[in-house]
């Protein structure tokens, strides 16, 4: 019996990780995917920036919604591929951003809003959307024109690495159009 139990136990064990999607990231009592490198703070955008320069990051803020099939994808295609979350966790200080949440987010000229008004302040209707800032933001700066990239909607693995790159490299600095920065990446791989 015992053996039994033992042998029924490990074939349940087997089938229920087996039908989880490849990738499967954590899901929240929010309904958001959650990943290890995110970051739990205050949602204070300045001390956001203030936490990433000093573990000398960039800040990414991620804005995402429950049910978003497009995020889904992001986590379960492109996070959870060991390039790109490596590179994550090497550049970036991430946090999370929940399109319809009502969590208070201080926005970098100190107005301060819940999440979902702070999403329409900055312009953001797509989930998800990757918001990349600088490390120094002019006083009263909103987050919406500080800014240095966003990306919204899904991509695949080779434009958000490049992306990734591109940023931490400080190619918009140097008018480096990303577009074409995309295509010579595609094409050295």
């Amino acid at each position: 019996m015992r053996e039994y139990l033992t042998t029924a136990l490990a074939t349940a064990a087997t089938v229920i990780a087996l039908a989880l999607p490849v990738g499967a990231s954590e899901i929240g009592d929010d309904g958001l995917h959650k990943e290890p490198w995110f970051r739990d703070t205050f949602k204070d955008m300045r001390e956001d920036l203030g936490e990433a320069n000093a573990e000398g990051k960039r800040l990414l803020v991620i804005w995402e919604q429950r049910g978003c099939i497009y995020c889904k994808k992001m986590h379960e295609e492109v996070f959870s591929d060991d390039k790109i979350r490596g590179q994550i966790e090497a550049d970036y200080f991430v946090v999370q951003m929940n399109l319809f949440g009502d969590v208070e987010v201080t926005d970098f000229d100190g107005e301060t809003l819940p999440e979902k008004q702070m999403a329409m302040k900055w312009g953001v209707m797509f989930t998800p959307t990757m918001m990349f800032f600088p490390e120094e933001v002019p006083e009263g700066a909103t987050a919406q024109k500080a800014a240095v990239a966003s990306m919204p909607g899904a991509f695949g693995k080779g434009t958000t690495g490049a992306l990734l790159t591109w940023v931490k490299n400080h190619g918009y600095e140097s008018g480096e159009n990303f577009q074409k920065f995309v295509a010579d990446q595609m094409a050295t791989q």
